[in-house]
């Protein structure tokens, strides 16, 4: 088999093997036979792991070199929620601090850095908003 089922497959060859093992040799040889088991898991898991990096990095490569921004990432529509989702959360206290430390200018202010934080975020990653156009040569 090829793919993910060949690798399970083997995986589990693997286990039967070390269980057989296991019941030959007996139990002081348990805790050896389950090390050398679970570092194969690990070698198992680091490969998928680095395959898949190394997929994701040439995806973005292709991207950047096409000029096309990736579709995921620092300026995901998730990560933008979050943000303004978190913002609005943080103003509640930043606004009862300011306000009662300097009255309405100091909620002033607070307000103020909480919409220049977003008016930042939404630049950063939507630079056609503000009349400003991406370059081509422009990494994120």
């Amino acid at each position: 088999m090829t793919g993910t089922d060949g690798r399970e497959t083997d995986l589990r060859d693997e286990l039967d093997a070390t269980l057989q093992t296991r019941r030959e040799l007996g139990e002081e040889y348990e805790s050896a036979l389950v090390d050398s088991f679970l570092e194969k898991v690990d070698q198992r898991i680091d490969g998928a792991v680095e395959r898949r990096l190394r997929r994701t990095l040439a995806e973005q490569r292709t991207q950047v070199a096409r000029g096309t921004r990736p579709g995921y990432g620092a300026d995901s529509w998730a990560e933008r929620f979050g943000l303004a989702v978190v913002s609005l959360v943080l103003a509640i206290p930043l606004s009862a601090i300011g306000a009662h430390n300097a009255g309405l200018s100091g909620l002033l202010i607070s307000w103020a850095g909480v919409v220049g934080v977003n008016v930042v975020q939404a630049a950063r990653t939507r630079p056609d908003l503000f009349g400003r156009r991406r370059r081509p040569s422009e990494d994120d």
